[in-house]
């Protein structure tokens, strides 16, 4: 008999175990509630990126401009060392004192790889550290990195305008249809204005007149005159 209700005993203690080891079922969820906490996970998380985006967006904004400038196929990932060059000029890195153009190609050839002909942006910021000890001379590092890149954030590449016609005596002299000559001067009239199919081809006077008859179409005019007196 003990074996019996030692047996039983075992049973039921294992039995106990399993309930307690079970999960109790879960009330069915609220489709409102999981959707509201969806949403504001995904707005926490968008914005914690860009909080973390933003600490570096005004010199990254103005790398990936110059990084693009000129290069329709670039990405704004890399940057060739013509538009460094333009990036250095342009927000005035360039002073040519302390830097000049022959350093900032220096730095570009020292950062970029061997085998490489672009930097990203770490190189960059590498770059721009380089220089900032010779551009602000009397600055600690940490400020003189803090004043370069205070010369490039926010910066775009400026675009020239459209180069303009050069007056010159040699042009004038050349485009002075009063002093035009010969078959030229024939293409023109006294204001200067082309004269088109008239200027380039003999047209035929049909009207019956000699050519160069200056009293042409007064005929009519003076028989209808004498005929008034005679009247």
């Amino acid at each position: 008999m003990p074996s019996v209700e030692n047996s039983t005993m075992a049973d039921s203690k294992t039995k106990s175990a399993k309930s307690a080891n079970k999960t109790p079922p879960k009330s069915p969820a609220d489709p409102a509630k999981e959707k509201a906490a969806k949403r504001l996970s995904c707005e926490s998380n968008s914005s914690l990126e860009g909080a973390v985006a933003g600490e570096l967006s005004a010199l990254e904004e103005a790398f990936r401009k110059f990084a693009i400038h000129g290069d329709t196929r670039a990405t704004g990932k890399e940057m060739h060392g013509k538009n460094w060059s333009k990036l250095c000029k342009d927000c005035h890195v360039i002073d040519g004192k302390n830097v000049t153009i022959t350093d900032v190609d220096i730095v570009f050839s020292k950062i970029k790889g061997k085998s490489s002909r672009t930097i990203t942006f770490e190189q960059f910021k590498e770059a721009l550290q380089e220089l900032s000890k010779k551009r602000f001379k009397d600055k600690s590092d940490e400020e003189a990195v803090q004043e370069i890149h205070k010369l490039i954030e926010g910066k775009a590449p400026i675009i020239s305008g459209v180069t303009k016609a050069i007056s010159s005596p040699t042009v004038s002299r050349l485009t002075d249809t009063t002093k035009f000559t010969g078959s030229h001067k024939e293409r023109f009239d006294p204001s200067g204005k082309g004269k088109g199919k008239a200027g380039r081809e003999d047209l035929v006077d049909a009207s019956g007149y000699v050519s160069g008859y200056k009293h042409a179409g007064t005929y009519d005019h003076k028989v209808q005159g004498s005929k008034f007196l005679a009247l």
